[in-house]
Order: C-alpha cells, then structure tokens, then sequence
C-alpha cells in the first residue's frame, strides 16, 4: 500500500484512543471546558453509566455562533494562539482536540448562546470534516453538550468498557474530584434520572470543608490540619491528614496544580517522604492539597489526558513540599499546632507550658509502696527528668489541692493519676481523661533526641577495611563526581577509578555491616529520579529507631507519678509525639460528655 492521507474521521477516532479512553474521559474533557468558559455551575447527567448519555450544562460565557462549526474541527480552540501561549497555558484545555474525537465516536450536539446573542444556536457532528452550518434554538445562556451512544462506531473499543456500575463510579469520582478543585463552582451529578451529588458553591472556609466533609467523609475532616504557606514564588495550601488517619490504599490523596488535578511521582515521592517516621508501614497519607506557581514553571503539555505535568525546576518544588508538609506534621503533638485553623498560616511551635509549672499547682501524688523509681537515660536516662521531677514534685504535706485555675492553666496531656496494668498511664486534663502508652511515647521521645543529636554533630564516618568496587553508567558515574559533597555531607566517601567505576571508601558509622554496593546504587537511582536523595538518612533512622525502641521504657515497669507527669511534659515538647516511630498513636484522649455516654449522664 503506498502512503497516503488518512480520512479525517479515522484522524479524529485514532486521536479519540489517547482522549477518549472511557465516559469518565468524556466527562472529565467537557466540564473543563466548561469551567475554562467561566461557569458558575455545571450539571451532569449520565445514563447507563455514561455509555447511553452523557449530558454537560453549564452557565459559561457560550460560543459564538459562528464559531460553533469550527469547534468540532480538529486543533480548533480559543484558549491559545501561539508558542508564548503555550509556554503560559492557564486553562484546562487548550488542544483543540476533545470535541471532534469525541463526536468521531458518538452522537453529539452541542447548543449554546453568548450574553449578547438573542438565541441559542445547535450544530450536530460524527468527527468529519464537513461539519453542517448551526440552526437556531432556544437556549439559556451557556453550553449544553450532548454526547449519545458512546463508541457506537468503533465496537472493539466499546466491549472493552465495564460493567454499568464500575463506568459511573469512574465518573462519581472524577466529579468529586473536579469539585475539590473548584470551591467556587457548583456542581451536581444525576444517573439514570437519580441524583447522586448536588454541591452549592462554597466561598467562605467553612463551606469549603463542608463540602470536603461531604465528598471525603466527616473523618477526614475531624483529623485534617489545614494550613496555607507561600515562600520561593510557590504558594501550597490545602487540608493533610494527621498520620493516625492513614489508610490501607492511596485512595484520598488529591493534588492539584494551578487548579488542574495531577498525578505526579516527584509530587508523590516529596509527600510520602514527609511522613517519614509517622506513618505506619503499609499505610498511606490522606490529603487534598493546591500547588500554585508561575505557569511558566510547569509544562502541562506532557500528556494527551493532561494527568501528568514536568516541572521546570523540579528539585525545587519536590524540596518546597517536603520541607512545607514536614513542618506542619512535626508539630503533631499534643497542645502544639503549627498552624492557625482560621488563616491556614503556618506558625511557630506554641511554647513549653512548663514556664506555668508551680509546685501548688501539682495534684496529690501519693505512692503505693510498691512504686519502685525508674531513671530514664537513652537507655534508662535519669538526667533529662531531673528538671521536671524538680518541678513537679508534690508539697511534703499529706494533702496538695489543686488551683482553682485548674481547668483553665492544666497542661495539653494533663497531670498523672495513675498506671494502668504497667502499660498506659492514666492522666487527667481540662477536656476529661487521658490514656498514654508509655513505651510508644518514650520510644517517640528518645528517637527525637537521637536525631537532634546527630543533626548537631553531623554523621559520623568510618573507613571500610577494603573499599568496594561498583560498576555503573558513565552517567551515573559523572553524577556521583558532581555530588561528591553530597556523599560527604550523607557520611560516604566516593571516589571514581575509571570511565564506569566508582569506589566506595567509607560510610556512615551507624550503618557498619551495611551493603555498600546498595546503599550506592540506591542513592544513584534517586539522584536521577528526583535530583536528590534521602536513603542514607532514611537507614540511620531506621537504626536510630532501632535504639530508641530498645532503649525506651518497657511494659512492666513501675513509674513514680513524678516520672509519669515528666513523660507527659516531654511529650508536649516533642515534635511528632502523637505517634510512635513506628507511626502507632501515643495518645487518645476520653472528653468528659464521652464517659458521661458511657454511663448514661444526662439521658
């Protein structure tokens, strides 16, 4: 067969396998048209789960009439007009290839009326060329596109959908997702003649997280820290979970650039690594958040369905979120938020309420005979107690009463009364009554200060008796000697010994016995993935985390109520105590109207 040019109808259904990919894809291309036309609200309606009908409405600037025939040819759009444009696309779409590859695999009108038109105006297409001149008819002002017998044509790709069921959920999610990335828009969502989502629009903060408590769930929201931070020209905001609400799969993880939802592994990667040292394995972070930054910086261009976007600097934005989400993570601990729950400004950690701390103030502290003292060190450290033991202990008289402040001036985690079985402690608080596991709090705490301690004097190094060769890329090998500093500052002397030969010298004392070779390749991959590394560190906390654990207080052991309510102050000064190291919770706190359920008070 010699070469020759392909109808445009097969152009459009080939272009229509990269866009139209199910209803969802259908759907998802029309409201962000839709919202690139300026509406303030957009209705769907779908049947048969989209394959019947899908119907998108809105309220948008509309077409004009003129130019409604153009639309449905192929690379036709008013969102951009030349290079400059593209380098700087704000809009959902800007392709110009949506509307004629879907009207090549179905049955589409499309109706619309400008402001100053007197009329709405209908045009018909099949994905041809020929596309037939507009007829007048009655139309509010805005869009209505209709799409009829999704691949009625094309019958290999419609045995290919799913079920009825499985094809709207696709669509239910893909609304709820459009619908967290425009607050400002309403939108509403019917199958089969039934509603399924109806969302008014949402201005004001607490219309937002309703409408967030209603797509995500009313949990979500109890556990979500929202926080907004601007620095570098980047602006992120946004709801994040706190890590004791994880889930089994990445199912609430929802990322928007500049308004357009992306799924991003440097985003990803940057995300997941904050959570370091919180999470519990296996378990995934729940978040909504919005990266805002110079269009000029993201090329949205990488795609046909425009899921995926490079950054121009993407060392920087992957270092902007991590540092953005970990600071506001590292205050997850009792009475010490880092953000401001009205303004979503990220704020200084809220200082030691033991500058309050008075001996009158402590309640009475008597000991059962048994109570034998436990020192608390790295291993058993008495020491850093002291000051506290100092503080908090009780008056020598037979009674102590509390201030009549008290529940005003009690600290987060409250003051000691009692411990339970040998494994929790037993506190009392302004809010009610408070349960700590005392291991998973003192192992969080010696962990901390190891890191604090290793972060002041640096990693220390030790020679290997016999360096190791590795073979790699010359690439690889060419970036290992541009990040010779990196390797230093992470604890590991790389040396080269040929075009594609590395030598390893020596590694961070704390990972003696450690594969050499690995840890090397490791670091390598990430270093061409994202720009940088966190594997070395990521090992020594995995040892540090190791020490703290068998270092930490186990169960059993008897404590006095001088070393309960010292626990509990250092807690409420550790960044990340609400969770152990293993990302278990350290804290649950019991308020008063919940154990007046539990005995019927008040019913």
């Amino acid at each position: 067969m010699r070469i020759h040019a392909l109808p445009p109808q097969l152009i459009n259904q080939i272009a229509a396998g990269e866009v139209v990919e199910r209803p969802a894809s259908v759907v998802k291309e029309l409201v962000e048209n839709s919202l690139d036309a300026g509406a303030q609200r957009i209705d769907v309606e779908v049947e048969q789960g989209g394959v019947r009908l899908i119907r998108v409405r809105d309220n948008g600037y509309g077409i004009h009439h003129d130019d409604m025939a153009l639309a449905l040819s192929r690379h036709a759009t008013s969102k951009i007009g030349n290079l400059e444009d593209l380098e700087r696309v704000a809009s959902m779409g800007f392709r110009g290839e949506a509307l004629p590859s879907i009207a090549s695999v179905s049955r589409m009108t499309m109706q619309s009326r400008e402001a100053a038109s007197e009329g709405g105006w209908q045009v018909s297409g099949d994905g041809s060329e020929k596309v037939e001149a507009p007829l007048p008819v009655a139309h509010p002002v805005g869009t209505t596109i209709e799409v009829r017998d999704l691949f009625y044509n094309t019958p290999a790709r419609r045995k290919f959908l799913r079920t009825e069921k499985t094809e709207f959920g696709h669509i239910e999610t893909l609304i709820k997702r459009l619908a967290m990335s425009r607050f400002d828009v309403a939108f509403s969502l019917q199958h089969n003649r039934r509603e399924i989502i109806r969302l008014p629009a949402a201005t004001e903060q607490a219309e937002m997280e309703r409408r967030l408590s209603e797509l995500l769930g009313p949990a979500f929201l109890e556990q979500a820290l929202f926080f907004d931070q601007e620095k570098l020209g980047l602006r992120l905001s946004g709801w994040v979970a706190r890590p004791t609400f994880s889930r089994s799969q990445a199912d609430m993880q929802y990322f928007y650039v500049n308004g357009r939802m992306v799924r991003d592994k440097l985003v990803t990667h940057a995300v997941r690594q904050s959570f370091q040292d919180v999470l519990y394995h296996g378990r995934h972070p729940a978040y909504v958040l919005y990266l805002e930054l110079d269009p000029m910086l993201v090329d949205v261009n990488v795609h046909p369905t425009k899921h995926e976007v490079r950054f121009r600097d993407g060392r920087l934005v992957h270092d902007y979120l991590f540092r953005t989400l970990h600071k506001v993570l590292s205050e997850t601990r009792p009475g010490g938020e880092v953000v401001d729950t009205e303004t979503g400004e990220v704020l200084e950690p809220v200082p030691s309420h033991m500058s309050d701390y008075t001996p009158s103030a402590t309640p009475e502290a008597s000991q059962p005979a048994y109570q034998r003292p436990f020192s608390f060190k790295v291993q058993e450290r008495t020491p850093s107690y002291a000051p506290s033991f100092d503080i908090q202990r009780p008056a020598t008289t037979a009674v102590s009463t509390l201030p009549e402040e008290e529940s005003t001036e009690s600290p987060p985690l409250g003051y000691a009364l009692a411990q339970l079985k040998g494994i929790y402690i037993l506190a009392e608080n302004g809010q009610g009554m408070v349960l700590v596991d005392m291991h998973a709090a003192h192992e969080r705490i010696t962990y901390e200060r190891f890191k604090q301690s290793l972060d002041g004097n640096g990693i220390a190094t030790q020679p290997l008796l016999v360096p190791v060769s590795v073979a790699v890329s010359s690439r690889e090998a060419d970036l290992a000697e541009e990040q010779s500093a990196l390797f230093e500052n992470l604890g590991m002397e790389i040396g080269r010994l040929g075009k594609e030969t590395l030598v390893v010298r020596s590694i961070p004392v704390l990972l003696h016995g450690a594969d050499a070779e690995k840890l090397l390749r490791d670091v390598l991959a990430d270093l061409v993935v994202h720009g940088g590394s966190d594997r070395i560190k990521a090992e020594i906390n995995n040892v540090l985390a190791t020490m703290a654990c068998h270092g930490s207080v186990r169960a059993n052991r008897r404590l006095t109520v001088e070393e309960m309510n010292a626990l509990l102050r250092d807690m409420e000064r550790t960044e990340r105590s609400d969770q152990c190291n293993h990302g278990r919770p350290t804290w649950v706190q019991l308020e008063l109207g919940d154990l007046d359920k539990l005995f019927m008070r008040g019913q």
